[in-house]
């Protein structure tokens, strides 16, 4: 009999959980999330647009995260509203409430707080001011989320040492990237802004950053050396800025990196042959940059990505030899003797189509080999007619410089007679 008491105990604990805290549950009242009649940390029994979750603490159970999605039109945070749930309140997020204007009397006690696609159709933005108040944050996620600021992102992040996952991503973000960031940083997403100036050390001196995406700014310069550092890494996103320069050896030793993504850059010189001993390495985009000479990978290397891009480098090319002719590349021809490309770039996109979850690389083969070929054939055939004139305007011009020095020997002899 004992089991079945001790079983009966348990339950009778669970059902007979400490209420809310009363002043709590009167600011969920108002706004429409709870009801007298129910339990609001029960997310069953709440609205579509919200969830809530409680603590266990006795007498009362207090408010540590709610997450706002969906909002109605008339859903309004004051600070009437807000207070009480300050004394608790750890997480905040909003989802989807574009119409909701943004709350102003945020609890500084926040370790996390969220915005995506909110606070768009009203007369004020999410203040970067009010965003540097929060200074126990661990957690910030802005996204398609205007913030107004100084133009100046350390405004914003100046005093929150705590931080360890950053993303203001497509919010109008405007200015330099900060001279200095906090050392618990792991996470940084600032894509999709108007970010400016060059890659400063500041980011690679985070020693513990596993992500780094500061893809679709204006950043220019070159990847920095210093790169190196952040061993740690294993996704770094440079796509769509104006990047210049080499890609820097120092890349290889980041043992972890799994994703590297430098698509439309202004990126130059050949690619290193270190990407194909980078073992984690499994999603490889450098499509869209000036880059030239041989492609420095062979078959096995490329079949182990799950995705790979090298098109829009049209001074680029494969050898035949370590490629076989059925790895279909999109956009980069072979290389002729000389180890330039055999196909102009209209004729790259008018003879290799077909993709798959490669990217460039289409493994199957087949279907325009002949066309392929025929295409090569034409080619080279025209070199081969090129060099021709070349060398009959060579034949010529040195014939006419031959007839000139005869005729000028021959006067001097006559008037010398």
């Amino acid at each position: 009999m004992k089991p079945p008491l001790l079983l009966l105990i348990l339950l009778l604990a669970t059902v007979s959980a400490s209420p809310l805290y009363p002043k709590q549950l009167k600011a969920l009242q108002s706004l429409n999330i709870s009801t007298p009649t129910n339990d609001p940390c029960n997310n069953n029994n709440n609205t579509s647009s919200s969830s809530i979750t409680c603590d266990d603490a006795s007498p009362y159970r207090h408010i540590t995260s709610i997450s706002f999605t969906n909002c109605p039109s008339n859903l309004s945070l004051t600070y009437k509203t807000l207070k009480p749930l300050s004394i608790s309140l750890l997480t905040l997020s909003f989802t989807n409430c574009p119409s909701l204007p943004p709350p102003h009397h945020l609890p500084h006690s926040l370790n996390s707080f969220s915005a995506v696609s909110s606070f768009l159709h009203n007369r004020g933005r999410l203040s970067g001011l009010f965003l540097a108040r929060l200074v126990n944050l661990q957690t910030l996620k802005i996204s398609s989320t205007p913030i107004s600021t100084s133009r100046r992102l350390y405004v914003i992040l100046g005093n929150m040492h705590k931080l360890t996952s950053l993303t203001i991503s497509n919010s109008n973000l405007s200015g330099f990237l900060p001279k200095s960031f906090h050392s618990n940083l792991t996470h940084i997403d600032l894509s999709n802004n108007s970010l400016k100036g060059s890659i400063r050390t500041s980011i690679t001196r985070l020693t513990n950053l596993k992500s780094l995406d500061l893809s679709h700014n204006s950043l220019s310069g070159q990847i920095p050396n210093t790169i190196k550092n952040l061993t740690f890494l294993k996704t770094l996103s440079l796509a769509s800025n104006k990047l210049s320069g080499t890609i820097p050896n120092t890349l290889s030793s980041i043992p972890e990196l799994t994703h590297l993504d430098l698509t439309k850059n202004q990126l130059n010189g050949t690619i290193p042959s270190f990407f194909s001993e980078m073992k984690n390495l499994k999603h490889l985009n450098l499509a869209d940059n000036s880059f030239h000479g041989v492609l420095p990978f062979n078959e096995t290397f490329i079949k182990n990505l799950n995705f790979f891009e090298i098109g829009g480098n049209d001074e680029l090319c494969y050898n035949k030899t370590v490629l076989s002719s059925k790895l279909k590349l999109k956009g980069i021809a072979p290389c002729d003797k000389y180890g330039f490309p055999l196909w102009s770039p209209s004729q790259k996109e008018e003879t290799l189509s077909g993709e798959n979850d490669y990217g460039d690389y289409d493994g199957e083969g087949g279907g325009n080999e002949k066309e392929t070929e025929k295409v090569k054939e034409d080619e080279e055939e025209e070199h081969n007619g090129s060099k021709k004139t070349l060398f009959g305007l060579g034949i010529g011009l040195f014939s006419l410089v031959f007839l000139i020095l005869l005729l000028f020997y021959l006067s001097k002899r006559c008037r010398w007679i």
